[in-house]
């Protein structure tokens, strides 16, 4: 049977198929109601200069953890930005995760970075396959590329300059071997959770280099053993080499 985890839902709508944040799903359901699922895209890393105090964002969230953009100021900083749209959920601001926090906290995150300061945004977008009439925020720009399935990240560096990070074979059988992990020790699956794990071992060349990257994170709130560690990064090192199997 397949897990609400599988299908990897970003939010659901309520009567529109359309992004329109004003229409998240609730706790108020009525008989006659139709539910959307928008299912997770791909992510994307952008790097903003704030050169004014305010970027032009309307945040608002689904009261289980999630953020996402509710509307864009005309002429602001990020309508300059083709790559953010209506319906992105910010994942993270910088390297820290904005999971589990309300609107108004990452509004004031976003509010107190000094003018002159530039940062990055971890947004993930939802999936625009699937109805005719669901484009990329594109009107004032042309076309706009089709960013893929979710296999990839978009990185946007300030300058303008655009690179593409794809998933490795090595990165998903590693992320899916965490997730086994996760599953073991949690008893959930948590692919999200099992992907931060792995982008910590990122360009790590130790398992202290590692415990220190974790320890640094919101992941030590998880209480992780020393043992529990070396595990995981045992797995990342397999995955490395490709001596994960299938």
């Amino acid at each position: 049977m397949m897990k609400i985890s599988d299908i990897l839902i970003l939010f659901c709508t309520l009567n529109t198929h359309k992004m329109d944040m004003t229409k998240l799903l609730g706790s108020q359901i009525g008989l006659d109601d139709f539910i959307f699922v928008h299912r997770k895209g791909r992510p994307k890393e952008i790097e903003i200069a704030k050169t004014n105090e305010a970027l032009g964002l309307t945040i608002t969230d689904n009261g289980s953890g999630y953020c996402f953009i509710k509307r864009i100021k005309e002429n602001s900083i990020i309508d300059k930005i083709s790559y953010i749209s209506v319906g992105d959920h910010i994942e993270k601001i910088d390297n820290e995760t904005m999971v589990g926090r309300r609107h108004y906290e990452v509004a004031k995150m976003l509010k107190d970075i000094p003018k002159g300061t530039v940062f990055t945004l971890r947004l993930i977008e939802p999936i625009k396959a699937g109805f005719s009439n669901i484009e990329p925020r594109s009107s004032k720009r042309g076309k706009s590329a089709s960013y893929g399935n979710g296999k990839e990240t978009l990185r946007f560096k300030a300058n303008g300059a655009a690179q593409i990070q794809k998933e490795t074979d090595e990165s998903k059988k590693g992320i899916d071997k965490i997730n086994q992990l996760l599953e073991n020790l949690l008893g959930i699956s948590d692919f999200e959770l099992a992907t931060q794990i792995w982008e910590k071992g990122e360009n790590k060349l130790n398992s202290m280099d590692f415990a220190e990257a974790i320890d640094n994170s919101d992941l030590d709130e998880l209480g992780f053993t020393d043992d529990f560690i070396i595990e995981l990064w045992g797995v990342i090192t397999d995955a490395r080499a490709g001596r994960l199997k299938n």
